[in-house]
């Protein structure tokens, strides 16, 4: 289709899905958006170093086409809007894409052109993974153990934005309206006629597709575990019925290829003691079976049979190589993936619990200038990766800034597209010029010995240590 703004490439061809499955020409069409502030400096570097790693994987036989797209200051300023049609009408077409940090737009209208990127083209997947890069400054003592990667549902919770501000009359009527109908859950409000309010809902749907992309996703890479993070004691009906649907979702699609973390409990008990009944078994599994409730002890008991109806496919010490399903509780996991960050693998998450736990665990591997990340709907193929910090607009066109986190997020679209050469060659760079303490300054001032080096000389840097 024609473009107002958007130049095509006069060569290139487009990924397609087909069946499931990304179709990607070796002479490829990916969009790009440049990005504000330190955007401009960051791709500038990225772009080098992506279309040196092509090159040297590949001598010419592949080629990327870069299409850039707009949104943000550079759109504003060519559209007067903060985000054109064309440019939601470019990804969808040519599937899959890049982009650096954009500028929140101040005022009315997009709260989140990240946000609003997510929803309009569907990608409820930001994935998100966290993994050490050897002689990276660390705030830890071991960030070496830290090998994650999140899987953060993107369009549900409270990013939907459904919220009264306090003292409107949008507001006094949601207010009015529970009062009046809900009573019981109006009382629970300490503060009710000052208090703003932001809804939550998280549906059996999202939750269904994001898990299933974790779950998958980590059969695929034959990682050990999924743990479904949330906060279900206390919000019951959102973040707990989380943790009941992503269950659901792995026991009945993915039935012979995952154990629970209770199932391997029951199993192990019944491999250590043949002669041990469902009763005993109970018991072990929950210490205090004794006190409970006869309706809550019928329940554990059915869940002791359930799980030794799969003693054919998972008995006998099976259930060791099946990928294990987990819950955790969404404070305990902040503290252990510090403490016990071995322990952990992949994790799937609501929206904001994602949001917390995929910065804080970046801290542990260098910061956020070095987190790549990715928006995906594994349905349609349809990804965007991206930078995930922010502008920086005081070092904007100095040539400082670290172009790690766009970088990191090009060696992950490289391999959803399956040139794993060029995404290696990246991590090969990356690691090298590290190892060389040949850096950015955010690392030279926590690094003894080391080279400090504009943006553009780093990611100079990577190229060369692509041939080491």
């Amino acid at each position: 289709m024609g473009y107002e703004k958007i130049q095509v490439p006069a060569e290139g061809e487009k990924i397609t899905m087909q069946d499931g499955v990304l179709q990607v020409p070796d002479n490829v069409v990916l969009p790009f958006i440049e990005g504000d502030g330190t955007g401009r400096d960051i791709w500038k570097a990225s772009v080098a170093v992506f279309d040196a790693a092509v090159e040297k994987a590949y001598g010419g036989k592949r080629k990327v086409n870069w299409m850039e797209v707009y949104a943000g200051e550079k759109a504003y300023d060519m559209f007067n809007e903060w985000l054109p049609a064309e440019t939601i009408t470019a990804f969808e077409e040519y599937v899959v894409g890049i982009k650096g940090p954009l500028t929140t737009p101040i005022g009315g209208g997009i709260r989140s052109l990240n946000v609003a990127l997510r929803k309009l083209l569907d990608l409820y997947v930001c994935q998100r993974p966290v993994q050490y890069i050897e002689g990276v400054p660390s705030p830890v003592k071991h960030p070496e153990y830290v090998d994650m990667v999140i899987f953060r549902e993107n369009t549900e919770d409270i990013y939907t934005g459904a919220e009264f501000e306090e003292g409107t009359e949008e507001n006094k009527k949601f207010m009015d309206m529970m009062k009046e109908e809900f009573p019981e859950q109006y009382e629970k409000f300490r503060f009710p006629n000052t208090a703003g309010i932001s809804i939550k809902p998280v549906s059996q749907e999202g939750t269904a597709r994001i898990v299933r992309a974790a779950i998958q996703w980590a059969l695929d890479n034959k990682r050990k575990d999924v743990s479904l993070v949330h906060k279900g004691n206390i919000m019951k009906f959102t973040e707990g019925a989380f943790r009941g649907w992503g269950y659901e979702i792995a026991k009945t699609e993915f039935r012979n290829d995952i154990v629970t973390e209770r199932e391997t409990w029951i199993l192990g008990n019944k491999e250590s003691n043949p002669d041990m009944t469902v009763e005993e078994n109970a018991k072990a599994v929950d210490p205090g079976f004794d006190m409970m409730a006869p309706d809550k002890q019928q329940e554990i008991l059915g869940e002791v049979e359930e799980a030794m109806g799969l003693w054919d496919t998972h008995g006998d010490g099976k259930w060791k190589s099946k990928l294990r399903i987990r819950d955790t509780i969404a404070d305990i996991v902040f503290q252990q993936t510090i403490t016990r960050a071995k322990s952990f693998d992949v994790l799937a998450t609501m929206n904001l619990n994602g949001d917390y736990l995929s910065d804080a665990l970046a801290a542990q591997i260098g910061g956020m200038g070095i987190a790549p990340g990715a928006n995906i709907n594994y349905t349609t193929g349809r990804a965007i990766f991206e930078a995930t910090h922010g502008t920086a607009p005081k070092y904007a066109d100095l040539d400082q800034v670290n172009p790690g986190s766009v970088i990191l997020s090009g060696e992950m679209m490289f391999r959803y597209l399956g040139w794993h050469e060029v995404a290696d060659l990246i991590l090969k760079g990356m690691s090298g010029a590290v190892a060389a303490k040949t850096v950015t300054y955010d690392f030279d001032r926590l690094m003894d010995g080391a080279t400090k080096v504009k943006c553009s000389e780093f990611g100079e840097a990577m190229i060369k240590h692509m041939d080491d």
